[in-house]
This record gives C-alpha cells, structure tokens and sequence, in this order.
C-alpha cells in the first residue's frame, strides 16, 4: 500500500515528531537551527511549512510575541491545532502555500523559519520572495535543508573502506560518492510507514548556487552558514551517525534583509520627541498586525514541516 502527499502521512508524521521531533531533528537538524534562530522573545516569528507545529508552539512558550504557523497540509494543521487546543501556548497556525503567503502583512515579522521545507517546495523562489516581502527591514531568515553538496537523492551514497593504515592497524576510511551535483530535478521520496506501507512526498535537488541566487534575487544576503554535526543521540542510535560525524548531510542558512530601515523624512526630524515617539509606538503596532490579526504582549508559547508546496 502506498500513500502520496503530506495530507496522507499527516497522522504518521505527527506521531513521528511530537513535541520535540524524530531522532534526526532533536539530536542533529534542530540543535544547530535552534542556536542560529537564538532567543525569541518579543519576536514575531513566522514557521514556514510548520507540519505539527512543535517549533512554533515552542517559540510561542519561549515568549515570541507572535508565533504563527503556515503550511499546505490541512491535516497536519489539524493535528498542531489538536495539541495547541491541548495546551494553549499562543501559537497559531493558518493555511497557506509557502510562495503565496496571501493576507499576511508586507514586514509582519521578525524571523522566518523554514526547517526542512525548503527543498521540499517546488516554487522555492517564490517563497523566498514571499519571505522577503513579510520580514521587517532587520528581519532574519533562517532554513535547514539536505545539504546539496552531499545529500543527493538517489545520487549520493556512502563508502566505508577497511583498510590498513600507515601504522598497521585497520581501520574504516569513510567516503561520500556524489554524481550529477549539477542536475537539478526532482524526485519521489520513499517514507517506510509500515511493514507493509510506503509513504511518497516530492523533494528538490538544487545547487548552493541556486540556493544562493534565490536568496540574492528575493534582497536577501546569507549571513552564516552551520553544518550540523550529531549528538551523541544520533551516533548510538543511527547507523548513519558516526558516518555524519564526518560528513554532513544538512546545512543550516541565516539570511537578512539587505535593504536598509525606512528613513526619517524632514516632518519626522521637525516633529518633538513626544510626537516622534507616538509614531514609533503607532509604527511598532502596526507592524504587529499579522493577516489582518492585531496581536501584542509576549506569548506563552517541526523534517516535522510537511512544507508549503
């Protein structure tokens, strides 16, 4: 029996990555995404492709101001809206597709985050672009995807060689072997369910260049690059740990806005300070509106995304 599509795993995935994601999120994808997104507090932080919603209702209890989830799945959204209902963190969570982010606000948030999505999403530049139209001037994009360099569909593999060293002793020789790096397509990517069940979604393959150009096109500049390395989880519990200790299969973007803040006009400069004042109050809540939502204060408070695709 075969499923297709996010909708038809939703209730698998689900209970793959519950509060705090499957084995390769929580010990290798999520540590290093978590330390590069840094503290949230005050934040209004949008989850792109968010599947269950773990990540935004975690941010959501770390204090972000607003944390709103989107993806196409309504039934993965489903399940993030049944564990929100559960336990109230603030998070929401609204349908949409990734490259049409329709009726959220032009600079509504302060961070976009994509774990795992992106090469998911066959209008990756579209999305990108959206996530540039929705961050404010400082705003920050941060994604986790398949490391392109290593991870290549059906196109990469691992090599583990036994062979004598210069000391006599043998040892393992870890290799990747990578083929057609620079044909871009996409592929089915079997999900085993169940002894008798495979799942299938669609993944990308693209270039860093591609990645980059994307970035670049949409007025985003890459501000640091993470390979993430297992923990210590991983290695004991993964055939594939000790091989990623060595080489990895995931990269981790930051990404900001390059276009610069709004400048103060004239009438601004001329106004008192009180006045000033009042207009950055009324500029900092109008940039909290979010599709049309007003939200303020600091809330309570996801491969987990089933993407935006």
């Amino acid at each position: 029996m075969t499923r297709e599509g996010w909708d038809a795993m939703a209730r698998w995935r689900d209970e793959r990555m519950g509060e705090d994601g499957d084995l390769w999120h929580r010990a290798l994808i999520d540590p290093t995404l978590l330390d590069v997104v840094g503290p949230v507090r005050g934040l209004r932080v949008l989850d792109l492709a968010c599947g269950n919603g773990y990540l935004t209702r975690r941010w959501a209890r770390e204090g972000a101001a607003v944390a709103l989830g989107v993806d196409l799945s309504s039934r993965s959204l489903a399940h993030a809206r049944r564990r929100e209902a559960a336990s109230r963190t603030g998070a929401r969570f609204l349908r949409r597709d990734a490259s049409r982010l329709s009726g959220i606000a032009d600079r509504s948030f302060d961070l976009v985050v994509a774990n795992m999505a992106l090469l998911d999403i066959e209008d990756a530049a579209g999305a990108v672009r959206e996530v540039a139209r929705v961050l404010d001037a400082v705003g920050r994009f941060v994604f986790s995807v398949a490391h392109p360099c290593f991870d290549l569909d059906d196109r990469s593999a691992w090599i583990v060689e036994r062979s004598r060293q210069g000391d006599g002793v043998f040892r393992d020789q870890i290799w990747r072997k990578v083929r057609l790096y620079r044909d871009e397509r996409s592929v089915r990517v079997p999900w085993p369910i169940s002894p008798s069940e495979v799942g299938y979604t669609r993944s990308y393959h693209r270039t860093l260049s591609t990645y980059s150009r994307i970035l670049r096109d949409a007025g985003l500049a890459i501000a640091r690059i993470e390979e993430p390395t297992p923990a210590p989880e991983l290695v004991a519990n993964s055939p594939q740990g000790p091989l990623i200790a060595e080489i990895p299969l995931h990269l981790v973007v930051e990404a900001v806005v390059r276009r610069p803040p709004s400048r103060r006009t004239r009438t601004d400069e001329a106004r008192p300070q009180g006045s000033r004042t009042s207009a950055r109050t009324a500029r900092t809540s109008a940039r909290r509106t979010v599709g049309g939502d007003r939200r303020g204060g600091s809330g309570s408070p996801r491969r987990g995304s089933t993407n935006g695709s």
